[in-house]
Order: C-alpha cells, then structure tokens, then sequence
C-alpha cells in the first residue's frame, strides 16, 4: 500500500511528459467545478426537511410540535422547513451553522438525546443555544422572511402593534426575545437563569 501511495506521489509531483499546460489547466477547472457542485449538493441535501427529520429524536420531538404551528399550516400555504429557521440563508453564516452543527451528529452518534426523557432532559440548554445563537446575529434567519419594513401595522393586534413599532424600530430588542416557543413547545423554564 505505501509503495501505491509513493508511486502516485512521485507521478503527480514530476512534471506531465504527455499532457500540455493548458490541458491541465483546464481539466483542473473543470475537476474544481465538479468538485463545487458536489459539495454545494450534498451541502443542500442536508438542508432539505427530509434530511432533518431522518432520526427519530427530531422526527419524534421537535418536528411533531412544528406540524401544528403557524410556520407549517397557514391560510397563505407558504411553510417555513427546518432549514429555514435553524440554518443562515448567506454562505458565511451557512458555513459557520454547519460546522457548529457537527456536535449535534456527535450527538447522535453517542446517543445524548435518543429517547424522549433525555431529549426533555436537554431541552433547555438546546433551546438556550439556539436562542443565544438567534440574539446574536439579530434574528438573522426570522428577518429572512419577515421584513420590518414590510410590516402592514394595521393587521396586527393592538399589542403587537406596540411592541413591533417600539422594540424594532429601535434595535432595542430582536424577534426571539419576544417569539420564544413560536415554533417548538417551550422547555421548562423554571430552571432557566436570566431568561
């Protein structure tokens, strides 16, 4: 097996005796796109509904409580899926929310929330990641659809009415200070510090 490894090394390293520079060139451009295509695919398939919902502790837990919330039925037939919420819409943030996410297939993969107790177990502290998280970048995932400038203030409750023009307009507060539990039960919060 190393001689194979060394036999290729010294293959790629010396300089092409039958191909031109262009050749090369272009093929590596060509490999580049496909490579890019691949990642940018396999990157999206882990964004789809179906991706999310393919273990049985979100499938089971979280998804279920999705099902009857205004983000997943509504008169308008627009439905917000996992992704939509839980992962940036722009490549940076994307990038960084999917390297963040590998701890939740450490998870997993060592069964720290595979059943229901242990799942309510852990609740809290998932929903205060994901809250923090949401604090942090302004509701960046929430303003991806709902647009303040776009508000019609007239169709909205009276309370509504008075928190969004107070507390958005001045960047005062973000949408999760006020929308905890808008698309998930809320865990206990009785053992929650500063919330």
């Amino acid at each position: 097996m190393w001689d194979l490894i060394k036999r290729y090394w010294r293959t790629i390293n010396r300089p092409s005796a039958y191909f031109s520079l262009g050749f090369l060139t272009l093929g590596g451009f060509i490999a580049g796109v496909m490579f890019w295509g691949a990642f940018n695919t396999a990157l999206e398939l882990t964004n789809t509904e179906q991706f999310c919902t393919g273990c049985h502790e979100m499938r089971d837990n979280v998804y279920q409580e999705l099902q009857g919330t205004i983000h997943f039925t509504n008169r308008s037939g627009v439905r917000a899926k996992c992704s939509d919420c839980h992962v940036p819409h722009n490549w940076t943030n994307k990038m960084a929310r999917k390297m963040q996410a590998s701890k939740e297939v450490w998870a997993k993969i060592f069964g720290t929330v595979d059943t229901r107790e242990k799942f309510q177990a852990h609740r809290l502290e998932l929903a205060q990641h994901e809250w923090a998280r949401f604090k942090a970048n302004d509701s960046l995932e929430c303003r991806n659809c709902h647009d303040y400038q776009s508000m019609d203030f007239t169709r909205q409750s009276p309370r509504a009415q008075a928190m969004h023009s107070t507390y958005l307009a001045d960047k005062e507060k973000t949408c999760i200070d006020c929308h905890k539990g808008i698309a998930h039960h809320l865990p206990d919060m009785s053992k929650a510090e500063g919330q």
